[in-house]
This record gives C-alpha cells, structure tokens and sequence, in this order.
C-alpha cells in the first residue's frame, strides 16, 4: 500500500491533496483498508458498528423499512456498504417476520473480500434470503423504487483537510519521506475549495476537513430513486457543531485494532480513516438533488420512534440470560454518552411523502 501511494505522489510532481491519499488508503483496489482481506468489524476487527452490538438496531431499521415497503407493490432495498453483512441478515429475518419481505435486497460492496464475508454471514445465518440478494459493484442503471440505506458510509468518504492562516487558506497535502508520510501544508490552488471554507467565515488558525464530493455523490443516489426513501446513519453535527469556534482541530479519526487516534500517516491500508459528517451540508446538497429531508434527529430518538422500547418490552424479564443482554446493548444504543446523541439519522425522501416512525419523537436535533 505504501509504495503505491508513493508513487501517485511522485507521479503528481512530489505531492498529493489529503483527500487523494485518504482514497487511496481506503480503497486502492485490492491494497485498500476496505479492499483488502482483512478483519474489520465486530470484535475481532478494528472497529464495531451498531449492527454488530445488537440486532435491536437492524429490528428497528425493518420497521422503518416496512412503512416505506407497504406503499410499493415490489418494493426494493439498496444497502451501500454493508459491512459483514449482519445488518442485513437481521433487516430481512424481521421484515419476514413482519410479512414484508422486498422483492430484492441489494448490496453495492467494492470489495470482493467484503462481498464474501457478507455471503458467508448470509449462507451461515440466513441461507433462505441468498435468492433474496444481489450484490453490485456500482449503483444501477435503473431508477428504483423502496429505499436506500447508508450506515456508516459518508464517514468514510475523502475529505480535504485545510487551514484558515492569517487570511490564508491552505490545504494539507501528503508528501513522503524515503518510506514514510509527511505532511505538506500550502496554499491552496483550489478555487472550489477557497470558496467554500471562505463561506464558513471561521476564525483565524482554524484546522478542520470538507467534503466536497458530497453534492455529486448525493446526487448519483439521487438519480437512481424514482421513489422512496434514502436513510443515512451516521455521527456528525450540523454545521453550527461541525465547525464551532472549540473544534479547532476538525475531526478526523483512525481506528486500528479497537484503538482510536488521529494520525492517518502511519499504519496506512491497515487502518480506518474517518471524519464527522457535516448534516448542514447534507441537507443542502439534498435540496440540490431535488431530495426533502424528510426527517432529522439523533439515533436514540429514531430507535425509540421505531419501536426499540416495544421490542424489549415484548422480551421476558424472566428470562435474565436473553432479557440482560438485549437491555445492555439497548443502552449502548441509545444513551447519550454512548451512540445515542453522537449518531445522527437522516431520511430523504423523492416522490413520497408521509410522516416517517422513525421521526416521531420530540425532536430536539436541529439543522
């Protein structure tokens, strides 16, 4: 992975913008963090995301699925990234169970290591739903109707890293020193991106990142939805949050072994590089691709909306083995100090309009 990133830098003259090295490093074919054959979600990975601590978050996912799936007589389902494949073993068993099965179930994985570590949790937990699947490696060419699903996806998008200095803006680019990376800051040469951190209007000696891909990316999911819903699940901030005075220093994280830090020049292809999503600007690239945000909030109110308490509430408090276990990851869900308040979920809607479970309760999260 190193050498073929040094050699994108001396390709491009000695250096490269961050966004370009934070793409490489995560998805150069075959020698990528999320290319390679690696282990890189529950336990024994790097990192555990909601579906991997509970099947509450899948089972509350399904209800909001099924709402959309009623009002379509062959409805689908997309899921952008799906990790090792549980979410979507644990969407199809309740949709099942709740007679709403979709007429496909969809996967766009680029990674065939992924694309095999899904097919195995399907095979092992799930085999009835294989005829159910379909994995692509690029969005499709005709437009759908049902819903797309990304969780945890937009983190993990490229992101440029820059510095408001003294009147200056300048980028953060990556140069390398003999077998190592080495930050290289200038000013920027980049009129999209001078225009938008100009916008921001933030104080001097200001560090953070922006995704400026985000417009075009929403719009290709934009273009391949006649009608339905897109339900994004991330952590973030609006804009307000994203870029406060006290958040000097951006967001950007890596996650290596269950160990988070933020150098993303060292252990490069065998660590995750992420960055907080900026809702604001998701909001306002929705509007651009002719989306209404249908709905806003943090992921404990959406749970909650989605019918968490009603599913625990249906466990036998007597049975301590099954009930302690499903009340202990509900709390890791849904409590503010853990994933409650941090993640955010946001539904965007083309063609469809009808209040949303998952957005029901008091809302106090705010654009």
């Amino acid at each position: 992975m190193t050498a073929t990133i040094i050699t994108a830098i001396e390709q491009a003259g000695g250096i490269i913008p961050f966004n370009e090295f934070m793409r490489l490093a995560l998805y150069a074919p075959g020698l990528g963090y999320y290319s390679a054959g690696m282990r890189k979600f529950g336990t024994d990975g790097d990192f555990v995301t909601a579906p991997e601590i509970s099947p509450l978050f899948a089972q509350c996912i399904a209800r909001q699925c099924q709402q959309v799936l009623t009002n379509f007589d062959a409805g689908v389902i997309l899921e952008l990234g799906a990790g090792s494949g549980i979410m979507a073993v644990d969407i199809l068993k309740t949709l099942q169970e709740l007679n709403s099965l979709p007429k496909r179930y969809f996967i766009l994985e680029v990674s065939a290591d992924l694309q095999q570590q899904q097919r195995e949790m399907l095979q092992t937990k799930a085999p009835q739903f294989l005829p159910l699947v379909e994995w692509l490696h690029e969005l499709p060419t005709e437009p759908l109707q049902g819903i797309i699903l990304a969780n945890e996806v937009l983190d993990a998008m490229p992101v440029q890293k820059f510095h408001i200095k003294q009147d200056d803006i300048t980028e953060f680019n990556i140069t390398h020193d003999s077998d190592s990376f080495v930050w290289h800051e200038q000013t920027t040469t980049d009129t999209a991106l001078q225009e938008a951190v100009t916008a921001l209007d933030l104080p001097d000696d200001y560090i953070s990142e922006i995704n400026l891909a985000l417009p075009a990316w929403l719009q290709s999911i934009a273009d391949i939805l006649a009608e339905g819903m897109i339900l994004l699940i991330d952590y973030g901030f609006p804009s307000n949050e994203f870029y406060h005075p006290q958040r000097n220093q951006g967001t950007l994280m890596c996650h290596y072994r269950h160990h988070s830090h933020i150098d993303p020049l060292i252990l490069v292809g065998l660590q995750d590089i992420t960055a907080h999503v900026d809702f604001t600007t998701v909001a306002e690239a929705a509007s651009l691709a002719e989306l209404q945000v249908a709905g806003y909030t943090n992921q404990a109110n959406f749970l909650l909306g989605c019918g968490l308490a009603d599913i625990l509430f249906s466990l036998n408090p007597d049975d301590k083995q099954n009930y302690l276990p499903h009340a202990q990851q509900a709390k890791t869900l849904i409590l503010p100090s853990e994933m409650g308040e941090l993640f955010k979920v946001m539904a965007l809607t083309k063609n469809f309009d009808m209040p949303l479970l998952g957005f029901s309760q008091d809302e106090r999260v705010r654009l």
